[in-house]
């Protein structure tokens, strides 16, 4: 049996796809030009974004930001691997991992680690000020960090 959002992907019409390239794009965009550039009424493309907002497959919207005219021109791929997997200690790693805002991005993965971190900040000092932090509360058998030297492709729209 396939999943429900299995069936809400297929049920994805063009306009639908159109709407979310769209959005992915410009979330700025008024309802009157996502109208015009999807090729619908603002009336129907109102009752489509309902209907995306309300099948969860749109969760809100965001500006991007250009980290390197922040000033956050360090981004750090954070390898992590533990002995614990028991619930209560990853409730408290996920809190723990959470109060760190530099950690843009956090995966639990498969393979050779269990975890795995984005961290985009100023320097290596300040990533040292993050690892600090992050192996103050919980303990972790191993922590390797990848040091990106340049962005090739980041912050990409999903492909619908």
């Amino acid at each position: 049996m396939l999943s429900y959002e299995c069936l809400m992907t297929k049920k994805l019409d063009h306009i639908d796809r159109a709407i979310l390239t769209a959005l992915q794009q410009d979330a700025g965009l008024s309802q009157r030009a996502l109208a015009e550039k999807v090729g619908l009424s603002q009336n129907a493309c109102w009752r489509r974004l309902q209907s995306l907002h309300k099948a969860g497959i749109i969760t809100g919207s965001s500006v991007t930001l250009d980290r390197n005219k922040l000033g956050l021109g360090l981004v750090v791929f954070v390898m992590l691997r533990t002995r614990h997997h028991s619930a209560a200690w990853l409730k408290e790693f996920r809190r723990h991992v959470g109060t760190i805002p530099e950690v843009t991005d956090f995966f639990r993965i498969g393979g050779d680690y269990d975890y795995m971190l984005r961290v985009v900040t100023q320097d290596m000092a300040s990533y040292d000020g993050v690892y600090q932090r992050l192996i103050s509360k919980v303990e972790l058998d191993s922590v390797t960090s990848y040091f990106a030297m340049e962005a090739i492709i980041e912050q990409r729209p999903l492909p619908v």
